[in-house]
Protein backbone atom coordinates (compact mmCIF):
# COMPACT_ATOMS: atom_id res chain seq x y z
CA UNK A 1 0.00 0.00 0.00
CA UNK A 2 2.80 2.40 0.92
CA UNK A 3 4.65 1.66 -2.32
CA UNK A 4 1.50 2.42 -4.27
CA UNK A 5 1.19 5.78 -2.54
CA UNK A 6 4.81 6.62 -3.42
CA UNK A 7 4.11 5.71 -7.06
CA UNK A 8 1.08 8.00 -7.29
CA UNK A 9 2.97 11.30 -7.89
CA UNK A 10 5.21 9.52 -10.43
CA UNK A 11 2.08 8.46 -12.34
CA UNK A 12 1.03 12.10 -12.66
CA UNK A 13 4.54 12.96 -13.87
CA UNK A 14 4.33 10.09 -16.38
CA UNK A 15 1.04 11.59 -17.60
CA UNK A 16 2.90 14.86 -18.10
CA UNK A 17 5.55 13.17 -20.27
CA UNK A 18 2.90 11.19 -22.16
CA UNK A 19 1.03 14.36 -23.11
CA UNK A 20 4.29 15.98 -24.22
CA UNK A 21 5.11 12.95 -26.35
CA UNK A 22 1.63 12.98 -27.91
CA UNK A 23 2.07 16.69 -28.63
CA UNK A 24 5.24 15.94 -30.57
CA UNK A 25 3.39 13.29 -32.57
CA UNK A 26 0.51 15.69 -33.28
CA UNK A 27 2.92 18.39 -34.50
CA UNK A 28 4.58 15.87 -36.83
CA UNK A 29 1.13 15.07 -38.27
CA UNK A 30 0.31 18.80 -38.73
CA UNK A 31 -2.41 18.58 -36.05
CA UNK A 32 -1.25 21.83 -34.48
CA UNK A 33 -4.36 22.65 -32.48
CA UNK A 34 -4.27 19.22 -30.86
CA UNK A 35 -0.55 19.61 -30.17
CA UNK A 36 -1.20 22.89 -28.33
CA UNK A 37 -4.06 21.37 -26.33
CA UNK A 38 -1.85 18.46 -25.26
CA UNK A 39 0.71 20.89 -23.82
CA UNK A 40 -2.06 22.32 -21.63
CA UNK A 41 -3.04 18.77 -20.68
CA UNK A 42 0.57 18.19 -19.64
CA UNK A 43 0.34 21.34 -17.50
CA UNK A 44 -2.67 19.81 -15.72
CA UNK A 45 -0.62 16.76 -14.70
CA UNK A 46 2.35 18.98 -13.80
CA UNK A 47 0.14 21.09 -11.55
CA UNK A 48 -1.03 18.11 -9.55
CA UNK A 49 2.02 15.85 -9.27
CA UNK A 50 3.77 17.99 -6.67
CA UNK A 51 0.56 18.65 -4.78
CA UNK A 52 -0.24 14.95 -4.65
CA UNK A 53 3.28 14.26 -3.37
CA UNK A 54 2.90 16.85 -0.60
CA UNK A 55 -0.61 15.68 0.29
CA UNK A 56 0.56 12.06 0.63
CA UNK A 57 3.88 13.02 2.26
CA UNK A 58 5.83 11.29 -0.51
CA UNK A 59 8.06 14.13 -1.71
CA UNK A 60 11.61 13.11 -2.62
CA UNK A 61 14.67 14.36 -4.50
CA UNK A 62 14.00 11.67 -7.11
CA UNK A 63 10.52 13.06 -7.72
CA UNK A 64 11.86 16.60 -8.11
CA UNK A 65 14.39 15.53 -10.73
CA UNK A 66 11.84 13.40 -12.56
CA UNK A 67 9.43 16.33 -12.65
CA UNK A 68 12.09 18.60 -14.18
CA UNK A 69 12.98 16.05 -16.85
CA UNK A 70 9.30 15.72 -17.72
CA UNK A 71 8.96 19.50 -17.97
CA UNK A 72 11.86 19.69 -20.44
CA UNK A 73 9.95 17.38 -22.78
CA UNK A 74 6.44 18.79 -22.36
CA UNK A 75 7.18 22.51 -21.96
CA UNK A 76 10.51 22.89 -23.74
CA UNK A 77 10.91 20.43 -26.61
CA UNK A 78 7.22 19.98 -27.50
CA UNK A 79 6.35 23.73 -27.80
CA UNK A 80 9.62 24.44 -29.65
CA UNK A 81 8.90 21.59 -32.07
CA UNK A 82 5.32 22.81 -32.47
CA UNK A 83 6.12 26.45 -33.25
CA UNK A 84 8.80 25.41 -35.73
CA UNK A 85 6.54 23.09 -37.72
CA UNK A 86 3.55 25.43 -37.38
CA UNK A 87 5.14 28.58 -38.72
CA UNK A 88 8.86 29.15 -38.14
CA UNK A 89 10.06 26.50 -40.60
CA UNK A 90 9.43 29.10 -43.30
CA UNK A 91 12.52 30.96 -42.00
CA UNK A 92 14.79 27.97 -42.49
CA UNK A 93 17.78 27.88 -40.16
CA UNK A 94 16.74 31.07 -38.39
CA UNK A 95 13.41 29.52 -37.44
CA UNK A 96 15.16 26.31 -36.37
CA UNK A 97 17.60 28.23 -34.15
CA UNK A 98 14.87 30.27 -32.45
CA UNK A 99 12.74 27.17 -31.86
CA UNK A 100 15.75 25.35 -30.40
CA UNK A 101 16.53 28.43 -28.30
CA UNK A 102 13.13 28.14 -26.66
CA UNK A 103 13.78 24.51 -25.74
CA UNK A 104 17.32 25.01 -24.44
CA UNK A 105 16.42 28.14 -22.44
CA UNK A 106 13.62 26.14 -20.85
CA UNK A 107 16.14 23.48 -19.82
CA UNK A 108 18.45 26.16 -18.40
CA UNK A 109 15.54 27.70 -16.50
CA UNK A 110 14.73 24.35 -14.88
CA UNK A 111 18.38 23.68 -14.01
CA UNK A 112 18.66 27.07 -12.31
CA UNK A 113 15.41 26.49 -10.44
CA UNK A 114 16.67 23.14 -9.14
CA UNK A 115 19.90 24.56 -7.74
CA UNK A 116 18.17 27.62 -6.23
CA UNK A 117 15.07 25.91 -4.87
CA UNK A 118 16.25 26.20 -1.27
CA UNK A 119 17.85 29.63 -1.71
CA UNK A 120 15.34 31.89 -3.47
CA UNK A 121 12.34 33.08 -1.45
CA UNK A 122 9.08 31.43 -2.45
CA UNK A 123 7.03 34.57 -3.15
CA UNK A 124 8.73 35.05 -6.52
CA UNK A 125 10.18 33.04 -9.38
CA UNK A 126 13.47 34.19 -10.90
CA UNK A 127 12.74 34.16 -14.61
CA UNK A 128 9.53 33.15 -16.36
CA UNK A 129 8.52 29.59 -15.34
CA UNK A 130 8.75 27.18 -18.26
CA UNK A 131 5.08 26.02 -18.04
CA UNK A 132 3.97 29.66 -18.31
CA UNK A 133 6.24 30.27 -21.32
CA UNK A 134 4.99 27.10 -23.01
CA UNK A 135 1.38 28.01 -22.24
CA UNK A 136 1.76 31.52 -23.65
CA UNK A 137 3.33 30.22 -26.87
CA UNK A 138 0.88 27.33 -27.36
CA UNK A 139 -2.09 29.51 -26.40
CA UNK A 140 -1.18 31.99 -29.11
CA UNK A 141 -0.71 29.20 -31.67
CA UNK A 142 -4.07 27.73 -30.69
CA UNK A 143 -5.74 31.14 -31.00
CA UNK A 144 -4.50 31.87 -34.53
CA UNK A 145 -6.56 30.12 -37.25
CA UNK A 146 -4.51 28.44 -40.02
CA UNK A 147 -6.07 30.80 -42.59
CA UNK A 148 -4.52 33.81 -40.79
CA UNK A 149 -0.97 32.45 -40.77
CA UNK A 150 0.64 35.18 -42.89
CA UNK A 151 4.25 36.30 -43.22
CA UNK A 152 3.54 39.08 -40.71
CA UNK A 153 2.16 36.60 -38.17
CA UNK A 154 5.21 34.35 -38.66
CA UNK A 155 7.52 37.30 -38.03
CA UNK A 156 5.61 38.17 -34.85
CA UNK A 157 5.89 34.58 -33.61
CA UNK A 158 9.60 34.53 -34.38
CA UNK A 159 10.02 37.55 -32.09
CA UNK A 160 7.62 36.21 -29.44
CA UNK A 161 9.38 32.84 -29.29
CA UNK A 162 12.76 34.53 -28.86
CA UNK A 163 11.34 36.89 -26.22
CA UNK A 164 9.84 34.03 -24.19
CA UNK A 165 13.15 32.17 -24.36
CA UNK A 166 14.94 35.25 -23.01
CA UNK A 167 12.39 35.78 -20.22
CA UNK A 168 12.91 32.22 -18.98
CA UNK A 169 16.63 32.77 -18.38
CA UNK A 170 16.27 36.40 -17.29
CA UNK A 171 16.43 37.68 -13.72
CA UNK A 172 12.98 39.24 -13.81
CA UNK A 173 11.01 38.36 -10.70
CA UNK A 174 7.55 36.84 -11.26
CA UNK A 175 4.95 36.44 -8.55
CA UNK A 176 4.50 32.79 -7.60
CA UNK A 177 1.25 33.39 -5.66
CA UNK A 178 2.40 30.77 -3.16
CA UNK A 179 1.95 33.31 -0.38
CA UNK A 180 -1.76 33.76 -1.06
CA UNK A 181 -3.73 32.76 2.03
CA UNK A 182 -7.25 31.71 1.06
CA UNK A 183 -8.21 31.63 4.76
CA UNK A 184 -7.42 35.30 5.28
CA UNK A 185 -9.92 38.15 5.11
CA UNK A 186 -9.26 38.57 1.43
CA UNK A 187 -9.91 34.87 0.84
CA UNK A 188 -13.34 35.56 -0.66
CA UNK A 189 -11.81 37.99 -3.13
CA UNK A 190 -9.22 35.40 -4.13
CA UNK A 191 -11.92 32.76 -4.60
CA UNK A 192 -13.95 35.21 -6.67
CA UNK A 193 -10.92 36.00 -8.81
CA UNK A 194 -10.14 32.30 -9.31
CA UNK A 195 -13.72 31.50 -10.31
CA UNK A 196 -13.74 34.50 -12.66
CA UNK A 197 -10.58 33.26 -14.35
CA UNK A 198 -11.99 29.75 -14.76
CA UNK A 199 -15.22 31.22 -16.11
CA UNK A 200 -13.28 33.33 -18.59
CA UNK A 201 -11.29 30.30 -19.72
CA UNK A 202 -14.47 28.22 -20.08
CA UNK A 203 -16.09 30.98 -22.14
CA UNK A 204 -13.20 32.14 -24.34
CA UNK A 205 -10.97 29.05 -24.06
CA UNK A 206 -7.74 29.48 -26.02
CA UNK A 207 -8.16 33.26 -26.29
CA UNK A 208 -8.42 33.61 -22.51
CA UNK A 209 -5.52 31.24 -21.94
CA UNK A 210 -3.32 33.11 -24.41
CA UNK A 211 -4.30 36.51 -23.02
CA UNK A 212 -3.77 35.57 -19.36
CA UNK A 213 -0.43 33.84 -19.92
CA UNK A 214 0.95 36.56 -22.20
CA UNK A 215 -0.08 39.15 -19.60
CA UNK A 216 1.74 37.17 -16.91
CA UNK A 217 4.84 36.87 -19.11
CA UNK A 218 4.87 40.62 -19.73
CA UNK A 219 4.09 41.56 -16.12
CA UNK A 220 7.63 41.38 -14.68
CA UNK A 221 9.34 43.40 -17.47
CA UNK A 222 6.58 46.03 -17.24
CA UNK A 223 6.98 46.28 -13.46
CA UNK A 224 10.74 46.67 -13.89
CA UNK A 225 10.22 49.32 -16.59
CA UNK A 226 7.71 51.18 -14.42
CA UNK A 227 10.18 51.17 -11.55
CA UNK A 228 12.90 52.66 -13.79
CA UNK A 229 10.67 55.36 -15.31
CA UNK A 230 8.93 56.35 -12.08
CA UNK A 231 10.44 59.53 -10.72
CA UNK A 232 12.24 59.01 -7.45
CA UNK A 233 11.34 61.14 -4.46
CA UNK A 234 14.11 63.44 -3.29
CA UNK A 235 14.60 63.06 0.42
CA UNK A 236 15.20 66.28 2.37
Amino acid sequence: MRRGIYALPALFTAGNVFCGFLSLDASARDAYEMAAMLVFAAAFFDFFDGRVARATNTTSAFGEQLDSLADVVSFGVAPGFLVYHWGLSAYGRAGLVVSFLFAVCGALRLARFNVQIHVVEKRHFVGLPIPSAAGALCGLIWAVPPTELTDTVRAVFLAVTAALAFLMVSTFRYRSFKDVDLKARRGRLYFLLIFSIFGLIFWLRQYALAGLLVTYAASAPLVRLFGILRPKRISR
